[in-house]
This record gives C-alpha cells, sequence and structure tokens, in this order.
C-alpha cells in the first residue's frame, strides 16, 4: 500500500476480476469503488484518507477498455494476465466477482501471491474447498473478506435494531420470502444469466441463495444447526442470450426449513418462478413474544404485543380488517449508504488500520456448507444437521 502527501493518503490498489458482469460492474466498480473514489476516499480517525485505486481484470480486453475510458481510469488499468496481476507487487488486494467455477483457483492462487483478498460468493463450488482457502488465508496471515451484503440493506438494518433493542422478547420464527419471475427468454429476454440454470456451469438458487440466508440467520438470529429442504426446478426449458432452447438442470426454487441454536425455527423460500406479491423482493417475518416485524431491502413494518389486533376465524363473512394497514413503519433514523460500498469501506478500513470484521472466508465457508447440505437434504428428502466448520 502506498502513502502519499505526508500520511495524508493511502492507496490501496485492488485487481478486481469479474468487472464486466453484472454485479462485478454495477455493485462493486461503480457503486462501491468509483463511488468511494467520488466522495474522496475513507477516511480513518487519524486524518489518514483511504484510496482505492482500481485494477480491471478479465478475458475480453475491448469490454476492459471500454470500461476504462467510460470512468476516465488510465489506459494500463486493465489486464487480461492475472498471473502477471498476481505478481505485480504494487497490487495490495485481489477482487472476485467472476462465475462460480473460476473463483476458488483464481482466490487460491492470489492468496500463494500474498495478496489480501476480498471476494463474492460463494467462495467455491464445495464446503471443502471453501474451507481450504480460509485455511491457506489464515496459514498465508493476510485479511480477507466476503462479500454479505444483504446484512447492509436499511430494511435488515432496521430489524437489527428491533433485535439489539429488545423489541421481540423471545423470537420464535423467521419466514422469508425470496423471488420474481425469470422469464424464460423465449419470448421475452430473461433477466438472469443462461448459465444460472445449468448445474454443471455452477448455477443453481441453492447455491445463489442459501449462502445469503446463512449469513443472514447466523448474524440476526443464531446460527443454523440443522436444514431440511426441498429444491427443485419447475421450468425445465429455458432459452439462451444467442435464443437456443437449453435444458434447465439446476434448481430454480428451493423450499427450506432451519433449526437455529437458541430454538428459533426459519422458514425461507425461493424461487426464481414465482410472481411478486409483496411490498419487495425479499421480505422476513420475524415473530416474537413481544411483537413482530416485516423486513424488506429498505422498508420494515411492526406491530408490537400491545397493538395486536384480536383476529377472528370465519370463512361465512368477508374479512372486514385491513391486517396491512395495522402494522407501524420503523423510521430510517439515519442515512443508509449502499450495502456493498459500506462493505468495501469496513473492509478497506480493516486492511489499512487493522479496524475489527468477521465477515471472512470461514463465513464465506458456511454459506457454501449449506448450500451444500441443503442440496443433500433435498436429494434425501432429510433433515440435516449442520455441523459448526473450524480452521
Amino acid at each position: 500500500m502506498t502513502t502519499h502527501s505526508a500520511a495524508e493518503r493511502r492507496t490501496v490498489r485492488i485487481a478486481m476480476n469479474g468487472v464486466t458482469g453484472r454485479m462485478g460492474y454495477r455493485q462493486h466498480l461503480v457503486r462501491s469503488i468509483l463511488a468511494i473514489r467520488e466522495q474522496g476516499g475513507v477516511p480513518l480517525a487519524d486524518g489518514t484518507v483511504i484510496w482505492p485505486e482500481p485494477l480491471l481484470v478479465g478475458r475480453r480486453p475491448a469490454a476492459l477498455r471500454e470500461l476504462a475510458a467510460r470512468h476516465g481510469l488510465p489506459e494500463d488499468a486493465v489486464s487480461t494476465d492475472l498471473d502477471a496481476v498476481l505478481a505485480d507487487p504494487t497490487v495490495d488486494v485481489y477482487f472476485d466477482a467472476q462465475v462460480t467455477l473460476a473463483r476458488e483457483e483464481a482466490i487460491s492462487k492470489a492468496i500463494a501471491a500474498g495478496k489480501h483478498i476480498y471476494t463474492e460468493k460463494p467462495t467455491a463450488t464445495g464446503v471443502a474447498g471453501a474451507l481450504a482457502l480460509a485455511r491457506q488465508a489464515e496459514d498465508a496471515g493476510i485479511k480477507h473478506g466476503v462479500v454479505q451484503d444483504k446484512l447492509f440493506l436499511p430494511g435488515l438494518l432496521k430489524l437489527k435494531r428491533l433485535i439489539d433493542g429488545g423489541f421481540f422478547g423471545q423470537i420464535l420464527s423467521v419466514r422469508g420470502e425470496f423471488g420474481y419471475w425469470v422469464f424464460e427468454g423465449d419470448w421475452q429476454e430473461a433477466q438472469r444469466p443462461s448459465w444460472n440454470y445449468r448445474a454443471q456451469d455452477g448455477g443453481g438458487i441453492v447455491v445463489d441463495m442459501f449462502p445469503h440466508w446463512e449469513y443472514v440467520l447466523h448474524e440476526l438470529f443464531g446460527r443454523v444447526e440443522s436444514v431440511q429442504a426441498l429444491a427443485t426446478t419447475h421450468i425445465p426449458r429455458r432459452w439462451d442470450e444467442r435464443g437456443e432452447a437449453y435444458e434447465a438442470t439446476a434448481d430454480d426454487s428451493a423450499y427450506g426449513v432451519f433449526q437455529l441454536a437458541g430454538g428459533v425455527v426459519a422458514q425461507i423460500n425461493s424461487s426464481w418462478a414465482v410472481r411478486v406479491n409483496r411490498e419487495e423482493l425479499v421480505e422476513f417475518q420475524v415473530d416474537g413474544t413481544e411483537g413482530s416485524a416485516v423486513a424488506g431491502l429498505r422498508g420494515c413494518r411492526v406491530q408490537h404485543r400491545s397493538a395486536t389486533p384480536k383476529p377472528v376465524w370465519n370463512p361465512d363473512i368477508p374479512a372486514t380488517e385491513r391486517f396491512r394497514e395495522q402494522w407501524q413503519e420503523v423510521p430510517d433514523n439515519g442515512e443508509f449508504d449502499n450495502g456493498f460500498k459500506a462493505q468495501w469501506e469496513l473492509f478497506l478500513r480493516h486492511l489499512v488500520a487493522d479496524e475489527p470484521y468477521s465477515w471472512d472466508l470461514l463465513a464465506g465457508a458456511r454459506g457454501v456448507q449449506l448450500a451444500e447440505l441443503g442440496l443433500l437434504s433435498s436429494a434425501e428428502g432429510r433433515r440435516v444437521e449442520v455441523p459448526e466448520l473450524t480452521l
């Protein structure tokens, strides 16, 4: 890491692999790293400012050069030679937003080259590989982080505030609904890439979403101790980016029950074959002895025990109560930044100032483990214990 202007600016050079993809470009390059630069960097308590300097890495030189030109980055801020990038002593951090199948090998090479690691999830295709990366990173003495963006969403930050304030009393259960209709690609273009629906290419909603559910449940409610899941492919035939039909071999929907340490039961449905009849694309309802809440990406509504109505079941007459209107909106009470950017800033502070940071490669391995055991549960039709992972 390079220091400029009498320790006022600390430059951190970040090799960003996979920024030509949707997530790598929009959330990590534009809304995180470039947004941090636009705000003047990340300030530290001692007056130092962390200045991220991206190096765009990928397989398509023309696309990389176009991105660099579009955002005013120098011509030498692109590379198609990952080995040369990792051998460059001026590169401090390796970031990976590639497809999952390519991630494990690239991260392992970056660790071996002594680079600090920040990566999208899942970190590997299996728990053995994910755990091996965590151990390799610890042995190398480098710093490492895994994207766990949903923890930084306004809705879940409000939910965390309620939990920390004791609003729920004893938490009993969590119900999650996630998903939307992904077009098949024949008469309307699909809004997700076709590899998501091919198991042989690392696709599937369990692999994609169960790592998210692991860290949300773990951080807010307790460690997942068992999983019972049903994964299925509701739509077996789709059309790819070239308009050619293909067989969808990966699961597009999953229905999971998770038992958590402390007794909380979580039920989460995940689907790319469901039409949205919710306030947001994902919602979590949390019920406790003293109150309940429904949190989405941004909003959070509550109903306290003292304000809970007394519905009476009577199917013979129309419902007269407007149940959603009986809930109270939780105020923002603060400014909420982009969740990806907020976590990037925390990681950069951890890297430069050694500030605390817990969302590491071991946390990433827990997510891969839950996905792997969820698929096992579905295949064998049984509840599966989730052993605690350690280095």
